[in-house]
Order: C-alpha cells, then sequence, then structure tokens
C-alpha cells in the first residue's frame, strides 16, 4: 500500500453499512467491483490471513487503495454495484458481453394495431411481448401472426397513404385495414385473438376460431367460413410446429451452466406463453477461479437488473446468495422464484438447455484456442505482456478513413480485446472542416478526438493503436500523440504490399522500431489483416449509408420545382425516397402540389 493510504486506518473506520467497494491499482484501474450488506466486514476479510483462491489472492497484492460508496440498502447497492461492472469492466470481476438490449414483439396503440420487431425501453405506449433471445425468434413469430390473424406490418406514413391494398394482402397476410377492408371492430377482435395466442391460449383462441366458421356456414356465409376454415388450419399447423411442447401459459427462463477447459458457458432459453422462443448462449470472462453456481450469480445479477424477469427460473445450480432474487425484487418489483429439481416437461428442458450449453462451449473452445494462438503470436511479435491474464485483456484499437472523391468522409475505430472482435465498442466519427481527400488531416482529426480522452484521464491506452497506411499516417498518429503526451510505442502501422495482397503488408513502428514483414505464414499478420479489415469495412458501411442519405435529399432537391414542403410530402406519401423512386407518374401527380408536369419531370429524373 502506498504510505498515503493508511489501509488499517481505513478499515477501521469502515462502516457496517450496505454498500459498493472499488479494489484499485496503482495506475488508478478499478481491478474489482463489489456490493456488501456490510461494508466494513466484506472489505476486511480480503486483507486477512485467511487463504482466498489464487485469482483473488493475485488481485489483492495488486490493491493500493479501496473506495466505496454507501448506499440506502443492499437493493441499491446491487444496482449501483452491476452498473459500475458494465461501465468499468474491471479486470477480476466475472464479465458478461454488454450486448444490445433484447428484442420484443410490439403491438401498437393505434386503432389498427401494428405489429413490429422492437427494441428499447417499454414505456412506450402500446404492448409488449418478450423479450425474446435473439431477432429471429421476433420475426418469426410476426410471420405466425401474420399467416394465422393477417395484422398489419407496415410503417405509419405507408399506412395512412395507401390506395389499394398491397402484395401482403394478395398472398393473405394482411386484411388490408390501410383500405378499409375490414372494419375496426374486426381487426381489433383479432389483434385480441393475437396476444391472447401469444399469452398461451392457443387452444381458446382455435376453439373461437372454430365456433365462429360454424356460426358463418350456419348463415350461408360460405366465404367467411372458409376464411376461418383457412386461419384455423393456419394456427393448427403453427401449434404442431413449435419446436417443443408446450407447457400451460408459463413464463420461464431456464438457465444452464457449463464449465470446461477453463472457460465457462451460460445458457438461457426462454418460455413466453408457455412457448419455447429459443437459447442464447453466453461465455463470461475471468471464471477461471469461480464455480458455477458463482457464475449462475454473477449473471442472474447483471441480466435481470435492466432485463425483464419472469416469475420462474429453473437454475442448473443453487445460488449462493439467497438473497439475491428478494434484492432484485426490491429493486425491480418483479417477485421470483427459483427451482433447480424441476420435474416432468421443465426438466427435458433443463436438460437440453445444459447440453445445448455443452455444445456451444465445446464450439467456443475450438474457436477460441486458435483465436488465443493468435493474440499470443502477436503478443510475441510486439513484446506486450504474454501471461493469460494479460492477454485476455489487450486491448487493440485501428482506424481507418473512407470517403469517395473527398464526399462524405468517416473515420472507424474498431475494437479487439478478450481474443475477439468487439462490435458494440466500434465507433465511427464524421470528418468536417478538412479539405476534401486530404486523409492526413482526416487521421489526425479523429486521433485527436479519440485519445484527448486518454490524456485527460478519462480512458485507458490501449496496448497496440493500428493505423491503416504508410510513413505518413504514422508519421501523423506520432505527432498526435507527443503532442497528448501519450506512449508513441503503440502506435503500429499496417503498409500495403504489392497489389494489396494479404501476406505481403509491412508494419511500421512510430518510436523508430525496423519495419517488419513477418510472411504470409504468419498467424499474428493474419491477425492484424483481419483487424485492418474489419476497420475497412466499418468504415465503408458508415460512409456509403451517409452518403446515401445525402443524396437522397438532394437528388429531389435538384429537381427543379421541388423545395422542401413538396418534398417532404412526396416522403411522407410514399414512405421515403425508395416509394418515390418507385412511385409510377400516376402516383406522383396524386400528391398534393405534384402537377401532371412536374411528376413526369420527378418520374423521369429519379431513373
Amino acid at each position: 500500500m502506498p504510505e498515503e493510504f493508511d489501509l488499517k486506518s481505513f478499515l477501521a473506520e469502515l462502516p457496517n453499512l450496505p454498500g459498493v467497494y472499488r479494489h484499485i491499482d496503482a495506475q488508478g484501474e478499478v481491478l474489482y467491483v463489489g456490493k456488501a450488506r456490510d461494508l466494513k466486514r466484506r472489505v476486511s476479510s480480503y486483507f486477512q490471513k485467511t487463504a482466498n483462491s489464487p485469482r483473488i489472492a493475485h488481485m489483492v497484492a495488486r490493491v493500493q487503495r479501496v473506495e466505496v460508496t454507501v448506499t440506502r440498502s443492499e437493493a441499491e447497492a446491487l444496482l449501483l454495484e452491476n452498473n459500475l461492472i458494465k461501465r468499468l469492466k474491471p479486470r477480476y470481476n466475472i464479465l458478461f458481453r454488454d450486448d444490445k438490449s433484447y428484442p420484443y414483439l410490439r403491438f401498437s396503440a393505434h386503432e389498427y394495431a401494428r405489429i413490429a420487431y422492437y427494441r428499447g425501453a417499454t414505456s412506450r405506449q402500446g404492448r409488449f411481448f418478450g423479450p425474446y433471445p435473439n431477432s429471429w425468434a421476433v420475426r418469426e413469430t410476426i410471420q405466425i401472426l401474420q399467416r394465422v390473424f393477417r395484422l398489419r406490418t407496415c410503417e405509419d406514413s405507408v399506412f395512412a397513404n395507401r390506395s389499394r391494398p398491397c402484395l401482403l394482402h394478395q398472398i393473405g397476410r394482411c386484411s388490408a385495414p390501410c383500405v378499409g377492408l375490414i372494419s375496426v371492430q374486426d381487426y381489433q377482435a383479432d389483434v385480441e385473438r393475437a396476444i391472447r395466442f401469444l399469452d398461451g391460449h392457443a387452444d381458446d383462441v382455435l376453439k373461437d376460431i372454430e365456433a365462429r366458421m360454424f356460426s358463418a356456414s350456419e348463415r350461408l356465409d360460405f366465404e367467411q367460413a372458409a376464411m376461418l376454415r383457412d386461419q384455423m388450419g393456419a394456427l393448427s399447423r403453427v401449434l404442431q410446429q413449435q419446436s417443443m411442447e408446450q407447457i400451460g401459459n408459463d413464463d420461464v427462463d431456464i438457465i444452464g451452466v457449463v464449465a470446461s477447459g477453463g472457460r465457462t458457458c451460460v445458457n438461457l432459453a426462454m418460455v413466453r406463453g408457455g412457448r419455447h422462443l429459443g437459447d442464447k448462449a453466453f461465455f463470461p470472462s475471468h471464471t477461471v477461479d469461480d464455480t458455477p453456481a458463482d457464475v449462475l450469480a454473477a449473471f442472474v445479477a447483471q441480466h435481470y437488473i435492466d432485463t425483464r424477469m419472469p416469475p420462474v427460473l429453473v437454475c442448473s445450480h443453487k445460488l449462493p446468495d439467497p438473497q439475491l432474487l428478494a434484492l432484485l425484487a426490491e429493486q425491480t418489483g418483479v417477485k421470483a422464484r427459483y427451482i433447480i429439481r424441476p420435474q416432468g416437461l421443465r426438466k427435458t428442458w433443463l436438460e437440453q438447455v445444459v447440453k445445448n450449453a455443452e455444445l456451444a462451449l465445446a464450439r467456443s473452445l475450438s474457436e477460441s484456442g486458435a483465436r488465443e494462438a493468435r493474440t499470443l503470436a502477436l503478443a510475441t511479435t510486439l513484446n506486450l505482456d504474454t501471461d493469460a491474464a494479460s492477454l485476455e485483456a489487450v486491448r487493440i484499437e485501428c482506424f481507418d478513413i473512407s470517403h469517395t472523391a473527398g464526399e462524405a468522409t468517416q473515420a472507424s475505430c474498431v475494437v479487439y480485446q478478450n481474443h475477439d472482435m468487439q462490435p458494440s465498442m466500434y465507433r465511427r466519427y464524421n470528418i468536417a472542416g478538412i479539405t476534401p481527400g486530404d486523409d492526413y488531416a482526416a487521421m489526425r482529426q479523429v486521433l485527436s478526438r479519440r485519445f484527448t480522452r486518454v490524456a485527460d484521464g478519462d480512458a485507458p491506452l490501449p496496448e497496440v493503436v493500428l493505423i491503416d497506411g504508410g510513413k505518413g499516417q504514422v508519421e501523423v498518429a506520432r505527432q498526435v500523440f507527443v503532442e497528448l503526451g501519450l506512449d508513441t510505442r503503440v502506435l503500429v502501422g499496417v503498409a500495403k504490399g504489392e497489389g494489396r495482397k494479404v501476406g505481403l503488408e509491412t508494419l511500421l513502428f512510430a518510436d523508430g522500431r525496423e519495419p517488419l514483414q513477418l510472411g504470409v505464414e504468419s498467424p499474428a499478420l493474419m491477425l492484424i489483416a483481419q483487424i485492418r479489415d474489419e476497420a475497412h469495412r466499418f468504415a465503408i458501411t458508415g460512409m456509403r449509408a451517409r452518403r446515401a442519405k445525402a443524396r437522397t435529399v438532394s437528388r429531389l432537391e435538384e429537381i427543379e420545382g421541388i423545395g422542401a414542403r413538396r418534398r417532404q410530402r412526396l416522403l411522407a406519401r410514399f414512405g421515403g425516397f425508395s416509394g418515390v423512386v418507385d412511385a409510377s407518374i400516376d402516383d406522383l401527380r396524386s400528391v398534393e402540389g405534384i402537377s401532371d408536369e412536374l411528376a413526369e419531370r420527378i418520374y423521369h429524373a429519379l431513373r
């Protein structure tokens, strides 16, 4: 401990109150974040002579100071702990990749409700179902609702401006409420049946459709009876095609944890309204010395602090802290119970979840072995620390510039860490205020913007910063780092070889080291090429999207007689620029303010 931090006095002054503690090393990096019911007792336990696990002992040896935050309750401490873990990603905490929010199926609050794929807060108007384990599960459910209940999926701007039914109506996937082919009452009744189906009452919905079919037949309304017959047949086929048997209308999450080869897999399966929606595998980092039960507890705490928790959890292991679900309930308002010895169908579900976790872990171990070997090869080549913990923490950022003849210049930054690309950490930077096509100025701007935060102490410096370019680009990067007072040894340029062939690249160093040509067989160079190519792909897609957005507006603006108001009417009428392009002359002239002559001018200008 440094002289200015008196551990003995610090521990003596700690309160016997709930809160969060942070272990910090000499460089100011947060090594570990934890919560405690009693801060004094919990923090003191780390510095007693009783043996900790090797990982915790290694961490304690690096601790230079401890910071604590007192909270009003242990539940509040749980929330703060998980927020800090997600933000700081401490090296000794069990970490789960912070993916995008889970997708939902949303019924809008319109008179003619729209069904749509949705991500985000569920506080908006409408009815939400989920969460679903992946986007595929949501889209499959939407297709089911289209086939059976014929509900609309179109955007509001398209719905409000239709003059005739779309293709979905012609193939029996929509009842065409946009042009009044179904009454509000009948459409809302279909919406209610769809909601009951998702709530797990499929048999009731089936009986209701059957009763209506017979009633229509008795009234000699054979067309309506045939439509209901087709709807009932579609629903029956859906129920027969469910990948797993139903059980009531339960909402259940099944969680299986499997450890092997120094890695752990957590597999989560979701059952909503009795329908098994699929599963999703997670591979947490920093779990070498942790038991499956510890990993399960970390997953439950991190996952359900901001994701809706169902009333029942079926788990492969016992939670080490029996109060965890109570704390989550206090924080989220959702009470849940967990089962570790399920019977019947739930037992079958858990066995399948564990089996899928084993298969996913086996695949991951096979793939990660090759990835770790490449990370080790690169670390050896660049003289980085090569112990296992350091290798996993190695962060590589790669920068690339993309534009078309100076138009829509963008810089991309992609990140490699934990032996894999980390898309959630990617960033794009719009470049402005430079001479079009000046790649050096663009590189200077993006590096200055990114690494000023590092120089200010608001972010750590990556172990490697790759620059896609030759001597000129590397020199610009070196100048920026010198101006900011940063270590230029982390800068590595990737100069393309003859014919831009992979394997012929030369590595250039900003600190004066001799250039390196590793050769086509080098796993280190293959990793660098993968990261460089990903940066280029990410920059290109961003630049094209930005350019397309700019040109969408400019192509309409370039047509004589199209001002801001007419452009707005056209885009609203046809649901966007592509709709305007696809519109016929008759469609265009139906828009207010568009004459026959102007409609022809627009039509030909966009061809």
